[in-house]
């Protein structure tokens, strides 16, 4: 029986993988040996697979059959092709290892450079090369990257190493230091290792190679890279490849440098190569952002014949692949070296603004211009910007790595800013760079500040691919970790104090800065209006009341498909009024109360119906249980006892306690199955008179005056026909008596919102008196889990998650399984008594990308969401016809 093949090689013009194996290698390796089979320039070396990382996370650490054998062998194939021998002294060969999932995961992972060094074989590196400043900074390198990664000791017990011999030469740069400065900084590191750490940093190449290849297969389970996999959705069991490869040195002098470039601008997604260079470094120089780094329009002055290769080769990848790539570069003594290829990390103003010229550069469809789209990612665009005409002050400029607009308070540490928004604040994440390690704090941050590091280097990365606004490489800025402070110039800027990020221009701003609504750029329109194309789903909108009603509608709602009337009454002159109705003692003080009511809410609905003029607008009757619209049982006794302590007023005090006999009447043990919805309208038929009334006397006068209204009527919370029938007889009731008054009449629909089980399984009879179904699935979720929303996120939910009881937030995402089959159910029932039905869905659901392809595939009419989301969902709808037909 043959052993399974668990390593691939790559070299000499041939690889033994495609770039179609991402899912075997990993995105680097498949990457590595695309370039390598299509001709261009990569080190040679050898991918080990994802399968073998996962077995050795499932079996404690331990390889599969046959793969040590394997990287042995693939090994000596290396040495042969690359003319050297790893662990010989006088011509050693030196090998990166690097991790590279199917999924890009940029810094989360671990790596390795200059492996194979040690006391002996950094002198023959010396003498081989002639370059012993070289040789002895990889060696500083490689001690200080193994320790960290394979050995858990932290960065900076190095770089305090390294600053005192910096300074003892009188240098500020590393490249400064001299070849015995070097050996000082390495035989400190060390004696340091063997002295504090109580480790004897291994010697031996072979077990160099093999430690490192474990702390690879590890680091797919460090905590940051499972919080980047939480953030992006990434499958947990993908594991990661790992990759050796021979090095390339960017550090042999001021012919050699390493760099990182996109094919197009990551940013602003403009026609354009961009990217970052340092000579006489390595690659995490400029990924750490350790060391400010060049711009890449400035390489043709310094080497123009590597540029020109550089472009050739972008070029051909670019064509190749057919999207924008992010490429890693080393030059090596004027020679170019291609070290990784993936599809580039973009914020969304450059994905749309790439798809769609690549589109009419006619290297992609428009249906794959709509899929290179993440939905999500819209929301970027709809971020508010700082607005041109205010007068800010400006504390400093750095580069403009990620754009938007972010406000909030300094902060430090990342530990720090997950407390502070956990306690409710907004945070921007201020650091001299940042690191894997910080992804934690990244997520939570309102937006990312960093004094050093360039528009490619780690913080700007995350922050691209997160949507977060970013400024780096700040160099004005002096942060004070232990002071919790930045300092610039000579204002000082504390913890806690709020700054206002630019990310498109770069600027960074004292206090908080005025902002302005966005708007959808020319290329977003275009897409957009691509994807109602091809969708089969209508969109609508969440909305109540007129401005968001016409902000939903430039975003391309097709109507609205949930408008809460409840929201209405909690307005402070309707408020009073709402109170008294509930607290009216017979059916006559209610009616007086809602009389009083009646043209406010009338204007609500004529205000809504003209943003909507021509389009459908689906009002839900009150919904809410009474009680929330009085004052809170808890406050009515404090300040009852607080009147009596003090022998308050005596009416005041009679007041409070008939108030308070009144809440506690109203009091429900579980008030969202209580007294709500239908059941309200049913035992009080006169609040439902009402807002049936303003309805169709506002349709009736905007008509009079030329507006297509086009009014649909939902009774909520029903669970049984006769429920729905009785509300559907009193409205029809309304509008007969409604349109004899006004001597016209209005086309008008009469529905309901599916949010019960039984709703749902009885959906057959309810159809008979529904004109539409609409799933309430923030509800419906509820009933069918037995969640009190509130309560399960506030004190369980996260723990289901963690543990994998539940895949995802059920809130969040629909739930498939269970709520996803009652609405199947639903639709199949109700479209039995009536095969034309119409059935949308009116929760948050109907704007989140996964539920809206569920939509799709359930055979919905319309989805509908909140105004901001209704370009994600117009999205998700066209990629779900896409995908699904």
């Amino acid at each position: 029986m043959s052993t399974k093949k668990h390593v691939y090689f790559f070299g000499a013009g041939k690889a033994e993988g495609t770039g179609k194996m991402k899912e075997l290698l990993g995105g680097k390796g498949a990457g590595l040996a695309e370039m390598t089979n299509i001709g261009i320039p990569v080190p040679p070396g050898f991918t080990i697979t994802t399968e073998a990382c996962i077995y050795y996370d499932q079996h404690h650490g331990e390889y599969p059959e046959g793969l040590e054998a394997q990287i042995e062998e693939n090994m000596k194939r290396l040495e042969e092709t690359m003319g050297k021998k790893f662990g010989d002294v006088e011509n050693p060969l030196l090998v990166s290892v690097r991790s590279g999932a199917k999924m890009s995961m940029p810094g989360m992972m671990d790596t390795v450079l200059n492996l194979g060094l040690n006391n002996h074989t950094v002198e023959g590196l010396a003498e081989k090369t002639q370059n012993p400043r070289m040789a002895y900074d990889a060696y500083r390198r490689f001690i200080q990257m193994f320790s960290n990664v394979v050995l858990g000791i932290k960065h900076h017990e190095f770089e305090f190493i390294l600053n005192e011999v910096k300074e003892e030469e009188g240098v500020k740069q590393d490249t400064e230091l001299s070849v015995q400065g070097l050996r000082n900084v390495i035989a400190r590191y060390l004696s340091m290792l063997r002295e504090v750490e109580k480790i004897h940093f291994p010697q031996e190449p072979k077990e160099q190679l093999k430690k490192a290849i474990d702390a690879v297969f590890e680091s797919w389970d460090t905590p940051r890279a499972v919080t980047y996999r939480k953030l992006y959705n990434i499958p947990d069991d993908l594991g990661t490849g790992v990759n050796v490869q021979a090095m390339v040195f960017g550090n042999m002098g001021w012919d050699s440098g390493t760099g990182v470039a996109f094919t197009r601008n990551p940013s602003t997604g403009e026609k354009k190569f961009y990217g970052e260079y340092l000579l006489n470094a390595q690659g995490e120089d400029v990924v750490a952002g350790i060391r400010t780094p060049n711009p890449i329009d400035n390489l043709p002055k310094e080497m123009p014949g590597v540029y020109q290769q550089l472009v050739d080769v972008y070029q051909k990848l670019e064509s190749h692949y057919r999207d924008m790539q992010d490429i890693e570069f080393t030059i090596e003594g004027g020679k170019l070296f291609m070290l990784q290829t993936r599809t580039g990390k973009r914020t969304a103003q450059s994905a749309i603004k790439v798809a769609v010229d690549m589109v009419h550069e006619g290297l992609i469809t428009r249906q794959e211009g709509i899929m290179r789209i993440e939905p999500r990612q819209l929301d970027q665009l709809l971020h508010r910007h700082i607005d041109p005409k205010a007068t800010v002050e400006v504390l400093a400029t750095g580069l403009p790595a990620s754009p938007g607009a972010a406000c909030g308070m300094v902060v430090l540490d990342p530990d720090d800013a997950c407390q502070w928004v956990e306690e409710g604040k907004k945070v921007i994440l201020v650091r001299n760079e940042t690191s894997p390690d910080d992804i934690h704090g990244m997520a939570v941050a309102q937006g990312i500040l960093t004094a050093r590091g360039g528009m490619t280097s780690h913080a700007a990365v995350v922050a691209r691919g997160m949507g977060k606004c970013c400024v780096a490489g700040c160099e004005a800025i002096k942060v004070d970790g232990h002071g919790k402070q930045f300092t610039v110039k000579d204002k000082i800027i504390k913890e806690g104090d709020f700054i206002t990020l630019d990310g498109s221009t770069g600027r960074v701003i004292l206090g908080q800065a005025p902002t302005i609504e966005p708007e959808m750029s020319e290329e977003g329109r275009i897409l957009l209006q691509w994807a109602d194309e091809i969708k089969r789903l209508g969109v609508r909108t969440n909305a109540d009341d007129p401005k968001s009603a016409g902000i939903a509608r430039e975003f391309g709602a097709q109507g609205i498909g949930l408008c809460r009337t409840e929201h209405m009454f909690f307005a402070e002159d309707r408020l009073p009024i709402m109170q008294e109705m509930i607290l009216a003692n017979d059916e006559k003080e209610r009616r007086q109360a809602l009389d009083k009511l009646l043209p406010m809410q009338k204007e609500d609905f004529i205000g809504i119906f003209k943003a909507m003029d021509g389009l459908p607008v689906t009002i839900r009757l009150l919904d809410p249980p009474l009680h929330e619209f009085l004052p809170k049982h808890e406050e009515l006794l404090v300040e009852l006892a607080t009147l009596k302590a003090t022998k308050g007023d005596q009416n005041k005090i009679k007041e409070i306690q008939d108030l308070l006999h009144k809440v506690e009447t109203l009091r429900e043990v579980n008030p969202m199955l209580g007294l709500r919805g239908c059941r309200l309208g049913i035992t009080y038929p006169e609040v439902s008179q009402m807002q049936t009334r303003a309805i169709f006397e506002a349709a009736c006068e905007l008509t009079k005056e030329g507006c297509k209204v086009l009014p649909e009527v939902m009774i909520p919370l029903v669970g049984d026909v006769q429920e729905l029938k009785l509300q559907k007889d009193l409205t029809d009731k309304v509008a007969k008596e409604t349109f004899e008054k006004y001597g016209l009449a209005v086309d008008y629909l009469v529905g309901t919102m599916i949010e019960l089980p039984r709703a749902a399984i009885t959906a057959d009879k309810i159809a008979s008196e529904a004109q539409f179904f609409s799933f309430g699935t923030n509800d419906l979720t509820q009933t069918t889990f037995g969640f009190s929303r509130d309560d399960a996120e506030g004190k369980f939910l996260d723990r289901y998650l963690e543990q994998g009881v539940l895949p995802q937030n059920p809130f969040e995402v629909l739930d498939r399984e269970g709520v996803g089959e009652l609405v199947k159910i639903g639709i199949e029932k109700g479209r039995t008594t009536k095969p034309n039905l119409k059935v949308g869905i009116c929760g948050e659901h109907g704007g989140e990308p996964n539920s809206v392809e569920f939509c799709h595939l359930a055979n919905l009419t319309y989805v509908s969401c909140s105004p901001y989301r209704v370009p994600i969902a117009r999205l998700a709808a066209a990629q779900a016809k896409i995908k699904n037909g």
